[in-house]
Formats: structure tokens, sequence, C-alpha cells
């Protein structure tokens, strides 16, 4: 591992008070060159340095390069607009750069893409080299690095994916794991990784950084090692509203009016708890922004996700403007993404969050509204800067979680077990968690791991394991892919899976336009179901590229559907297809529109699949869901949902998604019971509790016992809730998983 640097090697922090007489890990004083790159420092390098100086990180600046020098592990805690996510990075690009790169370059993780790219923009800016060159990013279906790249910003999920072929991470010398409050699911397994990584590879260095509540669950997990806290700025004047926050909502937005009344300047941040709420208050907000008095400023209210491209840029377009009040609108994800939102003056706190948590039992997610964690209550609390405001919509006394909940605790964690397998044939040891998965999830996620023939009979990864855990998709939609090899009908599946994991194509619509969103949709719906309308839209979009007098984005338009969420179905089928290529899986020809396609592709997804069917049990669209007995509708959106009859309502179906809190199936295709006994396990079948559905299934798989049954029983009415014949079907054991 080797980099080439310049001959010169000056010290780019001159005239440094925190380190009198010393460069950065002991460069000369030449101040002409900068190291990284060889060329001469722009002006504009100079006048940045000046403002990074500033930040609160530099005063432990001389602290964190003795640490790197004298420790294999730091954390670094401090609050928001601190500086550690752009700073940090740089000191240590420089330490790797005094052992000359012997022992590999840096990567930082994030939490949020947009983010990874935005502070890789901002670093490269203040280093004075090219974006993709000696600062570089990775995010899912992107790369912008080099051969030259010595410091990359990364999501932590790539960062995962980068261990299937280097699981001792030997390409970098430092490792930074930012956000480490976040608690997300990649970020809590790499900090347990890490720590048997670090035994093996005593070179390597790993700074942790986050927000004061996580640091002492941190240093219980690692042991003795340094800690460095950063003095926090003067904090904002907090106030906290003595009433309970049942109704935040309307609160929020009166108290938006009312500060916009009394004319003190700057934007305002409002904190939602789900985007549903967020365009709720926009439509509010610009209603009452239209009858504000010609007295008042224009208050022009803006939709924000972190997940959108640009966010930055947007927070600073109108920074100019006098006779503008911004009042950004976010969910509990955006708090990270305000680190340069310097126009904000003002945050609404509404203390609540709605969640997506993951029920083992039933296999599905519910929508949970909680109250945020001290650190996000924290954070958010520094976003107004020293001069402003935080409201927090709840008594001060009613903070009822002090840290993050662990995603590992809330998640299917399925894919993190199959990750965790495969990292223990590349010789990794156990993961040390900081918190358990719950058993009953990893149960769970074993299981299911066992139906999809991904372990052996030992527990461990079995071939076909190996190769579903080099596809990026969840395991059931790997194994689908995978079987659609078999089954000839990879170009379709690959469509299939790029929908899928893509965000819906389908626009939201207001209420006066859903009417025609509706008849647009009708106009792309197979017959055989969702998955086939999926594949319909796709090859439509395609087309769509083609023609001369209609561009993509203005075809989507007409058609109601979202272009951006087709692009990146785009981009990620790019991506499986070279997936597929590198492990050597054949791609059939497309043949879309066949019966034996058709009936390949279902056999394909069946395959993945078998655990999520439902039968119609009375013809009226309430289907019972045969793994766990549950009741659901069929989304609305689907093309057998309650606003489009046209297709008619099949008795058996197989479903992508099953929702608990809102009691529906997503993306559902007809199927036949003769295939899904085909396709399904055996003894995943005789697992499945009783009910009249499986006594149907068990009378088609052995018509013989299954009468012998109904002769030894006494006469009684069928239902979904009877035992059934389930006491003299064969005994097929689950596979013993150790």
């Amino acid at each position: 591992m080797s980099k080439p640097s310049s001959s010169i090697e000056p010290d780019i922090f001159p005239d440094s008070e925190e380190c009198p007489g010393e460069g950065s890990f002991g460069f000369g004083d030449d101040l002409e060159l900068n190291q990284f790159d060889g060329l001469p420092f722009s002006s504009r390098y100079y006048k940045l340095l000046k403002e990074r100086k500033t930040l609160p990180v530099w005063k432990v600046k001389c602290q964190i390069e003795d640490a790197l020098v004298n420790n294999q592990l730091v954390i670094v805690s401090g609050t928001a607009k601190t500086g550690t996510s752009t700073q940090i990075p740089q000191w240590c690009a420089e330490f790797c750069l005094s052992a000359q790169y012997q022992h590999g370059m840096v990567v930082c993780t994030q939490t949020n893409k947009q983010q990874a790219i935005d502070l890789a923009l901002r670093v490269s800016d203040e280093m004075d080299v090219n974006i993709g060159h000696e600062v570089g990013y990775t995010i899912p279906l992107e790369t912008c690095c080099s051969s030259d790249t010595v410091l990359r910003y990364s999501t932590d999920d790539m960062l995962l994916r980068e261990m299937m072929s280097d699981p001792f991470l030997e390409h970098y010398g430092v490792v930074i794991i930012d956000q480490a409050h976040e608690r997300t699911v990649s970020t809590d397994i790499l900090l347990g990784l890490l720590k048997d990584i670090l035994l093996q590879r005593p070179e390597l260095r790993v700074v942790v950084l986050t927000v004061p509540p996580m640091t002492e669950k941190l240093l219980r997990h690692y042991g003795s090692i340094p800690l460095i806290s950063l003095e926090a700025s003067c904090p904002a004047e907090v106030v906290h509203s003595n009433s309970s926050n049942k109704d935040y909502f309307y609160s929020a937005l009166k108290l938006v009016l009312e500060i916009h009344r009394t004319k003190e300047s700057g934007d305002i941040v409002v904190f939602f708890a789900s985007a549903k709420e967020v365009r709720s208050a926009y439509s509010i907000l610009q209603s009452e922004s239209s009858r504000l008095g010609r007295e008042l400023d224009q208050m022009e209210p803006i939709v924000l996700y972190p997940s959108q491209r640009g966010l930055l840029p947007v927070l600073t377009e109108l920074s100019g403007s006098t006779k503008s009040r911004r009042v950004f609108l976010s969910t509990q994800k955006g708090e990270d993404v305000w680190w340069t939102a310097e126009s904000v003056n003002f945050v609404i706190d509404t203390g609540v969050q709605l969640k997506m948590v993951y029920n083992p039992r039933v296999r599905a997610c519910s929508k949970v509204l909680q109250p945020i964690s001290q650190c996000q209550a924290d954070i958010r609390k520094q976003l107004s800067g020293p001069t402003g405001k935080c409201f927090r919509l709840y008594p001060e006394a009613s903070r009822a979680l002090a840290e993050t909940p662990p995603q590992i605790l809330e998640s299917n964690i399925a894919p993190t077990v199959l990750f965790l397998k495969r990292m223990e044939i590349a010789g990794l040891g156990q993961c040390h968690f900081l918190d358990r998965p719950d058993p009953e999830g990893l149960m769970q996620a074993l299981e299911e791991l066992d139906y999809l023939a991904a372990l052996d009979d030992d527990g461990n990864l079995s071939e076909i394991g190996i190769i579903v855990s080099e596809i990026p998709l969840d395991p059931q939609m790997a194994k689908a892919l995978l079987a659609s090899c078999e089954f000839d009908c990879v170009s379709e599946m690959l469509t299939i899976a790029a929908m899928l994991s893509a965000p819906s194509c389908f626009l939201e619509s207001s209420a006066d336009m859903s009417h025609k969103a509706v008849q647009c949709h009708r106009k792309f719906q197979h017959p055989e179901g969702d998955h086939f309308t999926l594949i319909n839209i796709y090859n439509a979009f395609k087309q769509s590229q083609k023609e001369q007098y209609l561009t993509a984005e203005k075809w989507c338009q007409s058609y109601f559907l979202d272009h951006s969420a087709l692009k990146m179905a785009e981009a990620i089928r790019s991506e499986l297809t070279d997936t597929l290529n590198r492990i050597e899986l054949p791609i059939s020809e497309p043949s879309f529109g066949t019966k034996t396609n058709t009936n390949n592709l279902k056999r394909a997804l069946l395959a993945g699949f078998f655990m999520q069917i439902a039968r119609d049990v009375d013809g009226s669209g309430n289907y019972f869901i045969l793994t766990h007995k549950h009741m659901a509708q069929v989304h609305p959106l689907s093309g057998y949902g309650a606003q489009s009859h046209k297709l008619g309502l099949p008795e058996w179906v197989v479903f992508n998604e099953y929702s608990l809190s809102e009691n529906n199936v997503k993306t559902v295709s007809k199927i036949s019971p003769q295939v899904f006994i085909q396709m399904a396990p055996l003894y995943f079948f005789y697992n499945l509790p009783p009910s009249e559905s499986k006594d149907i299934l068990q009378d088609m798989l052995d018509p013989e016992a299954s009468r012998n049954c109904k002769e030894q029983k006494q006469p009684a009415a069928n239902s979904d809730d009877n035992r059934g014949c389930s006491a003299v079907t064969p005994a097929y054991d689950r596979c013993v998983i150790q």
C-alpha cells in the first residue's frame, strides 16, 4: 500500500497556537506546497484555514494527534457544529501520510449518504484538492474515488460491504466511525467487529466520534481508552412546554406563526414525527403565508429530507434575502444535516418520532410513535446557535429515553446474521455487540436463513448462502434472484428486485388528482399481479427514454410516476447485473409476456418468498397469512386494492411486505397453491401453524393421507382456527441450527 507524495512535506497549519513550534506529525515549515498533491496552495485554502481554526475541535488538535500516535482506539465526544466530522479526518490523513501510507488510507463512515457527499466536498475544498482524487466518497450506487484517494467518506453499510473482500480492513490505516450515537445496524456491527480487528492489526487506528450521552456506553464496551471531550459552544436558550405534547403538530404550527409575527430575524427549523406530518404542515403553512399582512415579510415553508440530493446548497440559497423567512420542515432523521445552516435562529422540537419497529413473531414492521432520545434533543438544541432559541414542545421532566434505541433491536436482522456468518468464513471472530440482538429476533433470522437453504446442517453458510451473501439484497430477494438463474427469467427478476429496492415509483397525488393518477397507473396493470406491473412500468420508462417527442421526466409526470425513483431503480438494476456477471451467474434473454416466462417468474419469486403467502378466505379480500394466522387487506395502491377491481381478487397470493400497523400486504401477485407446494421446503410447510388453508395444501400434497385424517376426525366445521390434520403429517423437523 503506497501513495505518491510530494518530496516537500510542509506544515499546513501555520502559526498554530495549539502546537507551537511543531508541524502536524513533524512536518516542516515550508508553506508553499500542498503535502497531498505537491501543488501550491490557493488563496481560498488560507481563507478556509482561518475559519477552521475557530472551530471548537481545534482546541484539542494536539490531544487527538498524540492519541493517534500512542493508542489504537480513541473516542472524541462533542456536540453539533464542533467540526469533528471535517477536521479529524484531515488530521488522520496527515497521520497516514507521515507513515507514507504503509498501513493504508483513511475512511470515515456516515449514516446518511447525502452527508457523506457533502462532507467530502467540503473537506476536499478545505484540503485544496480535487474531489474524487485525494478526497472521495462511496455511497450506494455511486463511487467517487481514485487510486490517489487518501481520505474516503463512506456510508457505514458500504464499508460493511467492502469487508466482504477485505474483512480486516487492510486497505485502511485509520477507520473513523462518525455518528456512533445514531446506533444504525451497520455502525453497531462495525463497532463490534473492530474490537476483534484491532487485536489482529496492532497498527490500525480507530477513532469514534459521538455525542456526550453515548460516551459512557462506549467506554464500558471498549475498556480503558482515551476520551477527548470537546467544550460545547455557548448553548442556545431552551424553552420547554409545560403541557402534554399530544397536540404537538398544531402547537408547532402556531408557534411558527407567532415567531414570524415577532419580526425577529432568522430561519426556523421544525422537527416533526413523520414525512406525512411534514407534508401536511407544508400545505397549512403555505395557505397561512398567503394570508399574512403586508407589514410582515414573506414566509416560505420548505420540505426538507436528509436523503435529498443537494440539501445543503438549498440551505444557503436565500441567505442574503431580508424579505423572506424560510421555515424548514424535517423529520427525526434530519438533525445531523444542519451543520452548516448558519441562518437558522429558531428550532421547534416536537420531541417525538415515528419509527418502524420489526416484530419477529409475525415477520412484519409496525409504526410506533416514540419520544426522541437525549442525543437527538441535544443535537437539535445546538442547531439554533448561541443567539437562537430552541422551543421544546414537551415538559423538561418528560424525557423517556436516555439514549437512542439501537436499530439492531428494532430491525429484521436476517441480513446482519448472513453477513456475520460470511465474516466467520473470512476468519473474523464473534461480533462484540454494544447491545446484543433480541434472542427471538436472532432465532427468527437463523430460521429464515435455514428455510432459504443459506445454512448447512451445522449452522454455517452453505454454498447457496455464500452466493446469496454476495448479492446486495435482503436474503429473500437475493434467493429469488438466484432461483431466476435456474428458471431462465433473470432479466425480469432483476427488474423486480430493482423496483422493490428503490423508493416507490408512484407519486403521492392530492385528493383532486388521485382519480386521474389511478387511471394512469391502471394502464400498466398486469393481470398476474403487482410484481408484473412493476416490470411493465420499468419497461415503459426505458422506452420513454428512447422517445424523441417527450423527455423521460415529462413522461413520468404525465403518468404520476416518480422519475428519481425510476432512475434509482435503473441504477440498482445495473449494479445487480454487474454483481451477477462478477460471480459468473447466467443472465437469460428477456422474454416477458410469454406464458412460460410468467410461470417461471412465479416459481423464482416463491423460491425466495414462500414464507409470505396468503389466501382469500371469503372471496372479499380478507387475506389469511399462513405463517402467523393474521388477517390483512391488500394495500390500496395494489392492482388488487380497494381503488382498482379490474383484475379481480385471486384466492392465493405471494406478497413482498406486510405492515402490522396498517394491516395490509404490499406488492401482491397471484399464485397457484400447487406451485407453492413445489417451491416451499417441506420442513417449512409442516411447521406452518394449523389452519384450514394448510389443510387445503396438505390435501394437494398428499390426498390419501389427508382423506384418512378426515375419516379419523370427529365431524367438525373446518375453520382457519382448527387444528387441522397436523397430528398425522410426516414428522419433518426443522433443521437444527447451532
